[in-house]
C-alpha cells in the first residue's frame, strides 16, 4: 500500500499548455513538485515556466496568471527583443568578444587548426568549410579558453583589493546565472560572459568574490561590492539587459 501511494504522489513530466493573458496567446511549461508550497513564474531565454504545488487546483493556477497577465506579457516581450539570433556559423558572420564584434573567417585549409583572433576577424582553419558542427565547436572552446584567461585576470586583480582568497575558479554554463559562489570558496564564472564589455566582466567578478565577505545580499554585501566597483548600480542595470541574473 505504502509503495502505490508514493507511485500515486509522484510528480507528472512537464505539460506544455496554451493560455490568453493580457489579450495574447501565450505559450508556457507546467511544472509540478511535491516540494512546492506555492505557485512560482520564471521567464527566460525557453520562455514562460510555471512551477507549481502537486495538489495545486487549476483554479488557483489561473488566478496566479491572470494576475500576473499584464507582468507576463511584458517580460516575454522584452526577452524577445534583447534575444540575440543564434550564429550561423559561416565565414563572414559576426561574433561578440569582450564587448566588440567581430568577424568569423573560414578559411580552406588542408588540416583543421583552432581560431586565432587577427585584428578584428577570428580566423578558423578548416577542412570543411560547411561543417557548422564543428566551426561551432572550436569556437566554443576558444570562448572557453579566452573566459579562463580574462576571468583569471580580473580575480587576480580584484582578489587582493577586496582581501579575498578564493580556493578555486571554474567556467559555467549555466543559462540563468552569470556567476555563483559556494560557501567553500569555489567561484563559477558564466564562460558566455567573455562576450560581454569588459567593465561587466569585472562586475559579475566583484560580485561573486564579495560573496566569500558575505554570502548574501544584504545591506553589508552591496558595500563590499561598491568598494571594489563604485558603478555598480549601473553595471547591474546595463548586464540585466543581457536577461540573466548575477
Amino acid at each position: 500500500m505504502l509503495g502505490r501511494l508514493r507511485h500515486t504522489l509522484s510528480p507528472p513530466p512537464p505539460e506544455q499548455r496554451s493560455i490568453e493573458l493580457a489579450g495574447k496567446p501565450v505559450t508556457y511549461t507546467l511544472k509540478r513538485s511535491g516540494k512546492r508550497r506555492s505557485i512560482g513564474l520564471r521567464i527566460d531565454d525557453h520562455g514562460l515556466t510555471v512551477s507549481m504545488p502537486l495538489r495545486a487546483s487549476e483554479k488557483w493556477l489561473h488566478s496566479v496568471l491572470n494576475e500576473k497577465a499584464a507582468w507576463v506579457v511584458e517580460k516575454l516581450g522584452s526577452w524577445q527583443t534583447r534575444k540575440t539570433p543564434a550564429p550561423q556559423w559561416i565565414d563572414g558572420e559576426h561574433i561578440p568578444f569582450r564587448g566588440e564584434t567581430f568577424t568569423l573567417r573560414i578559411i580552406p585549409s588542408l588540416f583543421n587548426s583552432p581560431p586565432q583572433l587577427r585584428g578584428e576577424q577570428l580566423h578558423l582553419h578548416l577542412t570543411d568549410i560547411c561543417n557548422g558542427i564543428k566551426i561551432e565547436k572550436l569556437v566554443t572552446q576558444w570562448y572557453r579558453g579566452e573566459a579562463e584567461r580574462v576571468f583569471a585576470e580580473c580575480v587576480a586583480h580584484y582578489a587582493p583589493l577586496m582581501r579575498v582568497n578564493p580556493k578555486q575558479i571554474k567556467l559555467s554554463s549555466a543559462r540563468t546565472q552569470w556567476g555563483s559562489c559556494t560557501s567553500r570558496g569555489v567561484v563559477r564564472l558564466n564562460w558566455q560572459l567573455v562576450k560581454m564589455p569588459l567593465h561587466l566582466i569585472d562586475y559579475v567578478v566583484v560580485h561573486e568574490l564579495a560573496h566569500l565577505v558575505e554570502m548574501n545580499h544584504s545591506a553589508a554585501f552591496w558595500r563590499v561590492v561598491e568598494s571594489a566597483c563604485p558603478d555598480h548600480v549601473q553595471c547591474r542595470a546595463d548586464l540585466h539587459k543581457y536577461g540573466i541574473s548575477e
